[in-house]
């Protein structure tokens, strides 16, 4: 059995899990033509966070075991740092100038401000996963994904919090996440602290561990292929039929014209201009020799990354529901494509 496994975990690896998003796609839409869609997604929920807490800290748990942390790290840990918060603050700034070009009022700026600000949240920890096994990206994507989940499930809901608060009048403790989001991202860290412990300890890994250790290897490496197939299954048919995609281009007109015109610009944001700007400041990092290649890879791979689907649960701050569903599933037709490139080339050039 153990040998088994351990001839099985490369198939479910780097890649190789990218067909899962199909997979998830075509099985979960076809689930919900038989049955009620909304029990499937209230399902897929469920399942995503099961992912969430079941699988994804045990992955970055037997990542950073696996690997010992030094100063190289952690001045990466510095960079990825930075490169969200420039992620964010692009996001800001192009909120805040539509909202002024488009003179928008007070009640629709807000509920703008929040949509494109949540949006910018990658999905590190589903879709770029697939990085975790490429040879030297590992500990890089590992870090940056932690850095990702602290943004999104701790810093981008306080400040959502904060804003809804601010917008209806009200203390900030009224609106929030329900515990189970709040309490992830310090769940989330405590597997990467103890995995650093323990690896700086006993210089222990996986390979010392014997049988237990291939369990443990395989058990994270399930976790790409489960998360891909909860991207897969927030694609909804409906909203990639021809009509759908001729209004979201802009060349049939109907009465939601605000709402297409808001998904083109999250689009447009994390699909166009985040990506150009982090290739123009990290690629004049490069040729200087200021950053090495894999941190340029992983940083800008994380930059072309679609829309995490679990912006969903933060609904209730007040985003556009409609357009940030639809930003989620768009933007994953169109990077995972690109994603997959990416990391063909930059995995080439490695070598």
């Amino acid at each position: 059995m153990i040998s088994l496994l351990s001839r099985i975990i490369p198939y479910i690896s780097g890649l190789y899990t990218l067909p899962w998003i199909l997979v998830g796609f075509v099985f979960t839409n076809l689930l919900a033509s038989i049955g009620k869609p909304e029990r499937i997604d209230y399902v897929m929920k469920k399942i995503g966070l099961i992912i969430l807490y079941c699988f994804v800290p045990v992955l970055i748990f037997r990542i950073f075991l696996d690997t010992p942390i030094g100063k190289e790290e952690l001045n990466f840990f510095s960079i990825a740092c930075v490169s969200i918060c420039l992620m964010y603050s692009i996001a800001l700034l192009f909120a805040k100038m539509q909202i002024k070009r488009q003179k928008m009022n007070p009640s629709s700026s807000a509920i703008y401000l929040k949509t494109m600000l949540t949006n910018q949240g990658r999905s590190s920890a589903f879709v770029g996963g697939a990085m975790l096994a490429i040879p030297g990206w590992g500990v890089d994507a590992a870090i940056y994904m932690a850095v990702v989940g602290l943004m999104l499930f701790a810093v981008v809901p306080y400040l959502l919090s904060w804003m809804a608060g601010k917008a209806h009048g009200m203390e900030r403790e009224k609106v929030h996440l329900p515990w189970f989001l709040r309490f992830y991202p310090w769940f989330f860290i405590t597997f990467v602290i103890a995995a650093v412990i323990l690896q700086k300890t006993t210089h222990i890994s996986t390979r010392d561990m014997g049988d237990w250790g291939t369990v443990l290897r395989f058990y994270a490496a399930i976790t790409i292929p489960a998360a891909l197939y909860y991207v897969g299954s927030g694609m909804h048919i409906k909203d990639m039929r021809l009509g759908e995609l001729k209004k979201l281009l802009g060349i049939e007109k109907d009465s939601e014209t605000e709402h297409w015109q808001w998904v083109r610009q999250i689009l447009f944001l994390t699909t166009v201009l985040t990506p150009l700007v982090f290739t123009a400041i990290f690629g004049t990092m490069l040729l200087f020799k200021l950053i090495p290649s894999t941190w340029f890879a992983v940083i800008i791979i994380n930059s072309v990354l679609p829309i995490t689907g679990t912006n969903m649960f933060l609904i209730p701050y007040g985003l556009d529901k409609r357009a940030t569903a639809h930003s989620v599933t768009w933007s994953t037709i169109i990077c995972v494509p690109i994603v997959v490139l990416l990391i063909e080339i930059f995995s080439l050039l490695a070598y």
